[in-house]
């Protein structure tokens, strides 16, 4: 169970540096620029912590994994874990339309990635406290 905390944890380290592109891939620099300044600001702040978040759950997971899965304390963090993962997953089916990536090919192929990471992600999380493992 420590590797899978492990890769968990580099695949969340993974996912906070790719936010590093998103301004680029998404066009941020102009598509931003028809919000208002607090609106601009607000996307670029929370991208930031969301990706400072992952960041640290996956110096958590890859770092501190023993401990997470040998002390009440962890397990609590890691049942929090995967509820937030969960419903993370959750959100994927219902927070994004099917128009995003219906009939595209690769946005189709991320989709299906994310459904994947999320729920590997939830399991993990969920098995330190629930130890189907």
């Amino acid at each position: 169970m420590e590797i899978q905390l492990k890769i968990a944890g580099i695949i969340l380290i993974c996912l906070a540096l790719v936010h590093l592109f998103f301004p680029r891939y998404f066009e941020w620099k102009q598509e931003l620029q028809r919000l208002s300044l607090v609106n601009r600001q607000m996307v670029q702040v929370h991208t930031f912590f969301i990706a400072l978040t992952l960041f640290l759950m996956g110096l958590l997971a890859f770092f501190f994994g023993r401990d997470l899965m040998a002390t009440t304390l962890g397990q609590a963090i890691g049942l929090g874990l995967g509820v937030f993962w969960v419903i993370r997953l959750v959100v994927q089916f219902i927070g994004y339309s099917s128009q995003l990536w219906k009939g595209k090919a690769f946005e189709t192929f991320i989709h299906i990635l994310f459904i994947t990471l999320w729920s590997y992600l939830s399991f993990i999380f969920f098995n330190i406290y629930f130890h189907w493992l």
